[in-house]
């Protein structure tokens, strides 16, 4: 297992540059110019070439790419053109929201998820046709809609839930529980379907082995012929797609954030671009790499875990 991370690891670094690369690229070719933004429209031709100067915007783009890496190689991301503080803190102070956010989405798929998934391949019927159903239309309606929805539902008609706004876990653990019900589900409806049909396919198609019928034969209760044996073969392809949903998480996150006012990752990468704040920018992109890179571990280690067999691959 210690072979499998180091490997991955070391197969994550390329990822790491040219995701920052590109995305450092686009940044600078992107319309606006970050110096006239600062100075103002008042500001002398002279003033604005200073300022380009110390920013050091007059260079090449990719001396100042290279400049950046160098510094984010030695744990400083810079400060924010905009606000004057560390990038890192910055983000930082942000990074649990976010975090938290897919950690529902993680939650809200494996439990709902891999129930439907099972009573599905098992009873098929109503319950097959209606994960059908969800899939259509979470596909058809994405995840801003939904949570507009789920506001005026569940904040404003009902106003069982807040509409907006974030509460620190240490400050009221459950004012904090019931500001995150509406974004984890509102990124959750398709991801719950996905992953549902995933497992109902993977668990017909083990419920109908030879080992299973042999398990039954030899009197192992339904329970653990299910959810012991059939549901860890099926896991597999399961642990996959969870990670692919927690990877189109991260882009969820960022219309989810914005909507309900939460200060997390996406928001931030929102206002950076809004503001042409290229170093934060490259920040908070940096962090959403390394979290994929994370998520993709974390199922390279699933498969050694279900399958001893791809620990030696």
């Amino acid at each position: 297992m210690l072979a499998i991370i180091l490997r991955r690891l070391l197969a994550s670094i390329p990822l790491v540059l040219v995701v920052t690369l590109l995305a450092f690229l686009l940044n600078q070719l992107a319309p606006g110019d970050l110096a006239a933004t600062i100075v103002g429209a008042d500001a002398s031709r002279e003033q604005y070439e200073i300022l380009r100067k110390q920013l050091g915007l007059d260079q090449p783009l990719l001396w100042q790419y290279g400049a950046w890496l160098v510094q984010a190689l030695q744990g400083d991301l810079g400060t924010s053109f905009f606000t004057g503080e560390r990038v890192a803190d910055l983000v930082n102070e942000r990074l649990a929201v976010s975090l938290c956010i897919l950690a529902g989405l993680l939650l809200v798929c494996v439990s709902a998820g891999l129930v439907l998934g099972v009573a599905s391949a098992l009873r098929g019927g109503w319950v097959g046709r209606a994960i059908d159903t969800l899939s259509l239309v979470g596909l058809v309606f994405p995840s801003f809609w939904l949570a507009l929805v789920l506001i005026s539902v569940f904040a404003v008609w009902l106003q069982w839930l807040p509409a907006t706004g974030y509460t620190r876990f240490s400050d009221d653990p459950w004012a904090w529980l019931l500001g995150l019900v509406l974004p984890v589900l509102s990124v959750s409806m398709y991801s719950i379907t996905s992953v549902a049909k995933q497992t109902r396919d993977a668990m017909a198609d083990v419920m109908g082995r030879d080992f299973i019928r042999a398990l039954r034969a030899s009197g192992v209760p339904e329970r653990s012929v299910v959810w012991k044996h059939g549901l860890r073969n099926a896991a597999l392809p399961v642990v996959t797609v969870l990670g692919l949903v927690l990877i189109a998480g991260i882009g969820g996150t960022v219309f989810v954030e914005r909507i309900f006012v939460l200060p997390g990752l996406g928001s931030l990468a929102v206002s950076a671009a809004q503001s042409k704040d290229v170093v934060l920018l490259q920040g908070v992109t940096l962090y959403f790499t390394l979290i994929t890179i994370v998520i993709n571990l974390l199922v390279d280690l699933s498969y050694g875990w279900l399958n001893p067999k791809v620990r030696g691959k």
